[in-house]
């Protein structure tokens, strides 16, 4: 096998949570350039669909809830119905609240922790539980920047403590599975121009852009290359790691 054939997944069937908005529809369309079947998990069903036909070929959607243990069942079943197997799971689904620790409310708190945290654990669960029972497969969750420094000028507290435990879920994961034939890494992006992330706001860019050894921001086609290697065989022999892209910003 060329080493460019390790990158085709032509054949196998990838599901993104949240893959409809932001990095989400990068991860499609970066797995669909590849040859994988993808499925768009998400709860907007309409904009789902839109970006299922916009990408064209095969791009399916489905709704998920990745807050509703039942929905996440029902979701793997109607995808399983639709393409008889899951080979790749990418858990992007996420959601944060600026607010100083003082602020925040339990109500935002659970909220962020449900959808980052244990919405990622339900899919990891689900999917990884039918991922053993069919030989094997592959797991990326994506994690943040945040898992690993206190983000500023913005307070995001709830935000951070998810990542961080994403990250370390990630290597338990990866630990428990890996003799079953699941693999399980994480993608840690740094700071990204998304219509959610005001990167070149003046109030912003001295600490987001300016303290980055590379002087600038992400965009998100940046990352799809990276999806796609902790996605593929070309990463076959990587279990457990999170792959830090932040144009260095965690140097400091």
């Amino acid at each position: 096998m060329s080493v460019l054939d390790r990158f085709d997944l032509s054949g196998k069937v990838a599901v993104v949570t949240g893959g409809n908005r932001g990095l989400g529809e990068t991860w499609v369309r970066s797995l669909a350039d590849v040859g994988a079947t993808v499925v768009v998990a998400a709860r907007d069903d309409p904009r789902s669909r839109a970006l299922a036909e916009d990408v064209g070929g095969n791009v399916d959607a489905v709704h998920l809830d990745v807050r509703d243990a039942d929905d996440v069942a029902r979701t793997l079943e109607t995808i399983v119905e639709r393409h008889q197997r899951v080979d790749i799971l990418v858990n992007n689904a996420g959601a944060c609240i600026h607010r100083p620790a003082l602020d925040v409310t339990s109500d935002e708190w659970d909220q962020v922790i449900d959808i980052n945290l244990n919405g990622l654990w339900r899919c990891s669960q689900a999917f990884g539980r039918h991922m053993v029972a069919t030989g094997g497969g592959v797991i990326v969750n994506i994690g943040s920047i945040s898992a690993m420094i206190v983000n500023r000028p913005q307070m995001q507290p709830a935000y951070n403590a998810s990542k961080a435990a994403v990250h370390q879920l990630t290597k338990s994961l990866a630990a428990e599975w890996a003799p079953l034939g699941v693999r399980v890494n994480a993608l840690a992006p740094g700071y990204t121009k998304t219509d959610m992330a005001p990167v070149d706001r003046p109030e912003f860019r001295a600490r987001w852009i300016e303290d980055a050894p590379m002087q600038r921001y992400a965009i998100p086609d940046e990352y799809g290359p990276a999806l796609v290697f902790l996605a593929s065989d070309a990463s076959s022999f990587m279990t457990g790691a999170t792959l830090v892209m932040d144009g260095g910003y965690t140097l400091f």
